[in-house]
This record gives C-alpha cells, sequence and structure tokens, in this order.
C-alpha cells in the first residue's frame, strides 16, 4: 500500500501540519505520523474521515486512479452495501469464502463477518481486494455506484 505518499501530498498541498491531520481526526500526532509513514494501517474509519475532508476518493488516496472524486460519492461507508458487493464479487470470481480468504490472506470468518455487513472491511483487505481484482475500494465500501472496475492497479502496469 503506497497511500502515505497520498496523505503526505495532500498534507503539503493544504500547508497543513501533522498536528492539522491528526486534529481532524482526534488522534495522537504520533498516531498520525505512524499512519502517513505506514508503519500503522490507518484504520478505515480514519481514512474514511479523511478521503471525506479533502473530498478525495479511497481509490485516489490508494493510488489506483487519477479521478479525485466520483460524482455521486457518498460520505458515509455502508456495511450491509459493502458485505452485499464483496459476497456478489466473490461469486464472480466462483471462490469460495475459504479461498478469497486465502487469496487475501485472511480467516474464513473475516470474509463471513464482512459479508454479513457486520463490521468494515478494513484497510489493508480492502486495498488487497481492489488491487487483485481490479474493483473499486469506493464501490466496493458502498460510496459510489459510478465505478465499478478499475484499470489494472499502476503497480502490475510497471512488472
Amino acid at each position: 500500500m503506497n497511500y502515505g505518499i497520498k496523505l503526505k501530498e495532500l498534507r503539503d498541498l493544504y500547508e497543513l501540519t501533522q498536528q492539522d491531520i491528526a486534529d481532524i481526526l482526534h488522534v495522537a500526532r504520533s498516531t498520525y505520523n505512524q499512519y502517513e509513514q505506514q508503519y500503522d494501517i490507518i484504520p478505515i474509519k480514519h481514512l474514511n474521515h479523511l478521503c471525506n475532508h479533502f473530498k478525495i476518493s479511497f481509490d485516489y488516496i490508494f493510488d489506483f486512479t487519477d479521478i479525485k472524486r466520483y460524482k455521486d460519492e457518498l460520505n458515509k461507508i455502508d456495511t450491509k452495501i459493502s458485505g452485499k458487493r464483496l459476497k456478489e464479487l466473490r461469486k464472480e470470481l466462483n471462490l469460495t469464502q475459504a479461498r478469497l480468504a486465502k487469496k487475501l490472506n485472511i480467516a474464513n470468518t473475516i470474509v463471513s463477518e464482512y459479508e454479513s455487513g457486520h463490521f468494515p472491511i478494513s484497510t489493508a483487505t480492502l486495498y488487497s481486494l481492489s488491487n487483485k481484482f481490479h474493483i473499486s475500494s469506493d464501490y466496493l465500501l458502498g460510496k459510489t455506484n459510478e465505478v465499478k472496475y478499475l484499470s489494472k492497479p499502476k503497480e502490475e502496469l510497471v512488472s
């Protein structure tokens, strides 16, 4: 994941300090620094808060697209919609929960919990899903209906 670079670029663009961003997220500056340096994975709720604050898409912050925001983008992550969309994707790919879990290096029960909408897809899992299957993170989270599939992620285009 390379969202740390985008976070720093945004912070620099708006001439904000790490403390300014930490205040927006209601976390300590050192915590935000860990996110920006990617020593710690930023929780999905904090990443959503920043995307909403800067009016940018998850796909943009993950560097999957140059599109900063989708026209129909919502601020809220809908776990029921994301669960439904994850299940649809899995079935479209002819994968069982166990096979998808193995591809994502997570437990089967986690896939089940995501699909049932009990909690939001984690940042790392969301990135992996989008990167491996070329599906929009914003679409998976229920934040947009505009774009479902992305062109191949940049890191795959390079190799």
